[in-house]
């Protein structure tokens, strides 16, 4: 597997506000599936079918204007980021349901980076300058700072949520590692990728969806709002990170997109009260001096 090489290794300004805007989606996207009621299975497939039906047209119209054939590399490509997403997003959800998000989430934001930092760096040769490594450990640091405690007293099944939590890291930087290939060594455009992707995505787990059919109509109208946030916000948070993969180094983005956490629990202070501000405010800053360190 081959990566190419970014030789002074930092971030220019234009790619860390398009990785910080993708963090804001993120953030946003997360917050709304939080609030999923009912059938995991059902929730996921419904907004990557709406996903599919929002993102397949712009794709579409870029394939018309040639930025994009349609080919096996680009097939093979998204067929095997559909079955990593899934993973993934069928992971997230069981997390959810199992334990708080305060707990879940951080440890898997946390995890995926460093795991795909160590990837990067040990298998896909990248090179980072020791300012630029410190950074992005200042990252994932202030999103732990931001996360806390995970056995802290109210939460639910601390253990459980840990565990779930490492789970749906390893997912994301499975993911991760594997987009970052298609996009930069098989030259795969970044939003017909991603829409091969959710189609192929909605395509898998339509038979399962189809078994518990009485079951969709009611699906779909409880969770209509979580459903349509997560269908536009999802895919342009990761559009906007796979072409930030196109000019920086993935060990640098991984991280980077990560600040999503802190954005994330700001949100939950201002519009749900949740306590601890102070912490929240210092891992802030902690991530904003990484932020800093990766673009210097």
């Amino acid at each position: 597997m081959i990566c190419p090489t970014f030789p002074d290794a930092l971030m220019q300004p234009d790619t860390i506000a398009m990785v910080l805007a993708a963090a804001v989606a993120h953030a946003v996207w997360n917050l709304a599936s939080k609030y999923k009621r009912g059938n995991t299975l059902l929730f996921v497939w419904a907004y990557s079918c709406a996903s599919t039906l929002l993102w397949g047209p712009i794709a579409i119209g870029l394939m018309l204007q040639g930025q994009q054939t349609i080919n096996g590399r680009l097939a093979m490509a998204a067929a095997v980021s559909a079955a990593l997403h899934i993973a993934y997003s069928l992971t997230l959800q069981a997390g959810y349901d199992r334990a708080d998000l305060g707990v879940v989430y951080p440890i898997a934001r946390g995890t995926g980076p460093v795991l795909t930092m160590l990837f990067a760096i040990l298998f896909l040769g990248e090179r980072l300058s020791v300012v630029a490594l410190f950074g992005a450990l200042l990252i994932v640091s202030g999103v732990l700072v931001v996360a806390g405690n995970p056995f802290r007293r109210g939460s639910r099944r601390p253990l459980q949520g840990m565990f779930w939590g490492a789970v749906t890291g390893a997912t994301i930087a499975s993911y991760t590692v594997w987009d970052s290939y298609a996009v930069t060594s098989l030259h795969v455009a970044p939003v017909s990728y991603y829409a091969g992707t959710l189609l192929l995505q909605s395509l898998t787990l339509t038979p399962g969806a189809l078994r518990q059919r009485p079951h969709i109509p009611a699906a779909c109208r409880t969770n209509a709002a979580p459903i349509l946030i997560v269908a536009i916000f999802s895919p342009l948070a990761y559009i906007l990170v796979l072409n930030a993969m196109l000019s920086a180094p993935l060990a640098l983005v991984a991280p980077l997109r990560e600040s999503s956490i802190i954005i994330g629990s700001l949100f939950a202070y201002l519009l749900f009260r949740e306590d601890h501000l102070a912490r929240r405010i210092v891992g802030a800053v902690v991530v904003l001096i990484g932020i800093a360190a990766i673009s210097l």
